[in-house]
């Protein structure tokens, strides 16, 4: 694994720098009615109020998630958005334009990334958003706001997935389907980083980058079966679900005996609870915490150069329609990252 050195000083806001009020509108990315990536259009919108502890932030880049467009499709979180048109988007880096008070923790001037609370509020596609302080973090220093906004929602996921449900250690054998993707290479990298032993899975032109990330063993879903190479694995960490080929089933049969299978796609196998008791393992799904603790974490492994963040791909804001339909299409390495406005 590749390391960078660690930077000392800090993301703090520069006081000689003034911070000019919002504007009473702006430049979004929304959709008036689900359906395919064509309905994604810009508009001009209401700049959002934060009220009690929310901050606004002037974004500079906005992460795309495979959860967007589910959401933006009908499914995934479509049931909760309440008014259409809707901004979507949660992945955000940017700059704080408003704090509730000014010994706030993120003074305006101070350069932050995280995760907005759509559908409850406004996404991040767009060009200012409000977020919840418990929701935010310092920007790591190492990282522009373009590779910044490609790391909350997939990083802790992933943190989830390994540090607090699959407690990673020394030794430990864990597998994690769909390795190369957003949530996966972050998965790799962190249970890597606290000693496991891993398995990806993952196409072939992405074995060697995965080695480097700290997988052990990476098999080419293209030619090999992992259910026949494999067993007695302590964690399955499961991206795909049985939406292909049966991943979460065959899964189940190679895990030791009270191993845990963790299943992250909604809806993709809604018998796998029942399935894993049959098989004798436990098992569990999962949903991500917006915690800007857990992300101000990461964010020092990523200064550190423990941890990397990979964009495959940056799009400017009204490309969004291209960004869903390159996510959509499948085999992105890493991330997918919209440009909404200078640096």
């Amino acid at each position: 694994m590749r390391f960078r050195p660690l930077r000392t000083s800090r993301n703090t806001p520069d006081p000689t720098v003034p911070i000019s009020d919002p504007p009473e509108s702006m430049t979004a990315v929304v959709f008036d009615e689900p359906g395919g990536p064509e309905v994604l259009h810009t508009a001009s919108v209401p700049v959002p109020t934060p009220v009690l502890s929310e901050v606004l932030v002037r974004v500079v880049g906005a992460g795309i998630n495979p959860i967007d467009a589910k959401t933006r499709a009908g499914k995934g979180l479509a049931g909760a958005v309440s008014h259409f048109p809707t901004v979507p988007g949660f992945d955000f880096s940017g700059v704080v334009v408003q704090a509730p008070y000014e010994a706030h923790p993120f003074p305006p001037g101070t350069e932050v990334f995280g995760m907005a609370a759509y559908p409850r509020s406004g996404g991040s596609y767009a060009e200012y958003v409000v977020v919840p302080t418990l929701s935010l973090a310092r920007k790591p220093a190492a990282l522009s706001h373009v590779e910044a906004a490609g790391v909350p929602l997939a990083a802790l996921t992933a943190w989830g997935l390994i540090v607090e449900t699959a407690r990673a250690h020394e030794g430990q054998r864990i597998l994690i389907h769909a390795g190369s993707g957003g949530v996966g290479h972050f998965a790799v990298q962190f249970a890597a980083y606290f000693g496991a032993h891993v398995t990806a899975t993952a196409s072939g032109r992405n074995a060697s980058w995965l080695r480097e990330l700290g997988a052990n063993v990476v098999i080419d879903y293209t030619t090999t079966k992992f259910d026949e190479v494999l067993s007695g694995m302590d964690v399955v960490i499961d991206l795909v679900g049985n939406a292909i080929d049966d991943t979460g089933t065959r899964s189940l049969s190679v895990l030791r005996p009270g191993g845990i299978y963790v299943l992250v796609p909604t809806g993709s196998w809604p018998e796998y609870a029942e399935a894993a008791d049959a098989a004798g393992v436990r098992a569990t799904s999962f949903k991500v915490i917006p915690d800007g603790n857990a992300l101000a974490t990461i964010g020092r492994l990523l200064d550190s150069g423990a941890v990397q963040v990979y964009v495959e791909k940056v799009l400017d804001l009204p490309d969004a329609a291209q960004a869903h339909t390159a996510l959509e299409d499948g085999h992105t390495r890493g991330k997918i990252v919209l440009r909404v406005s200078d640096d």
